[in-house]
Formats: structure tokens, sequence, C-alpha cells
């Protein structure tokens, strides 16, 4: 396999991370992964590092961790479609590629929530789309601060 534009190890590396990242989010999408069935493994591992906590308290705690799942894993995949598409067009502009990161991010939430919305157990939420962009958007603004203090050249690849 050849690591040039045009070979297939290329694409592997440049896309495989983002293909990896939508598959997950589509097992996740699932039935399984409802809050129903979550619930009692998070809580027995939560239970076995914090201690016990009341059913009030493990409703919150719950949806913190639910939420916060979403902010970071979209978070990540976000990171995936930017490197990918950095990696892809060469010429491009970092808020160029920020952009199109963010649309694949937001297509891949939004077809998410609305696949929920089909399932029993599971709801599909504008919010959750709105966290997962905004996971999305903060990972890629963290990178773009590290790039442009410590790494301007890199930044400035294109222009």
């Amino acid at each position: 396999m050849s690591n040039s534009k045009g070979g297939l190890n290329f694409w592997l590396i440049a896309w495989l991370p983002v293909a990896i990242g939508v598959g997950f989010i589509m097992l996740e999408s699932t039935e399984w992964f409802g809050a129903n069935h979550t619930s009692g493994p998070l809580r027995l591992i939560w239970e076995a590092i914090f201690g016990p906590v009341t059913n009030a308290r493990w409703n919150v705690i719950h949806f913190m961790i639910r939420k916060s799942g979403h902010f970071f894993g979209y978070g990540f995949i976000g990171v995936a479609w930017l490197r990918a598409w950095w990696m892809t067009l060469p010429q491009s502009h970092f808020l160029e590629d920020t952009f199109l990161a963010l649309l694949g991010t937001s297509l891949v939430a939004s077809l998410d929530e609305l696949h929920q919305s089909y399932l029993p157990n599971r709801t599909g939420s504008p919010w959750d789309v709105l966290l997962d962009c905004t996971g999305a958007l903060t990972l890629q603004l963290i990178i773009y601060i590290y790039l442009r203090l410590l790494r301007p050249k890199r930044l400035a690849r294109a222009e």
C-alpha cells in the first residue's frame, strides 16, 4: 500500500478514525445503550469507586455521565473529522476544515437523534445535537489554541 495521497493507505489513515467514531455512535444509538440499560452497570462502577448514593442523587449523576458522553464523544469525533479534512485538503485553512468537521459532526449527531426517536426506550433531542456540536467545537478550539500558541507554522500551512 502506498502512503501517497492517492494510495489506499493514505485514505485509511486519514478517514478510518472517522469511520470508527461513527461506528461507535451507531453502536451506542441502540436500545441496549438507553438510559434504562446503562444505569445499573454505571451505578455499580460509580459506587465501587465513590461509595453508595441515593436513588435521587444517582439519577442526577447518571444524567451528567450520559451528557458528558455526548460532549466528549462527539468532541473526539469532531477532532477525527477535522484531522481527516486537514489531511485530505492540504491547501485549506484551519477554519475551512473546522467548518467541514462541524458539518460532518452535526450530520452524524442529527441522524443519531433521528434514529433514536424511533426506538421505544430512546428519545431524539435537538438539545443533544447542540451538545454534541458544542463538544466538537470546544475540542477543535482547544486544538486551534494549541496550534496558534505552540505550532503557528503548522497552522499557517496554506497561507
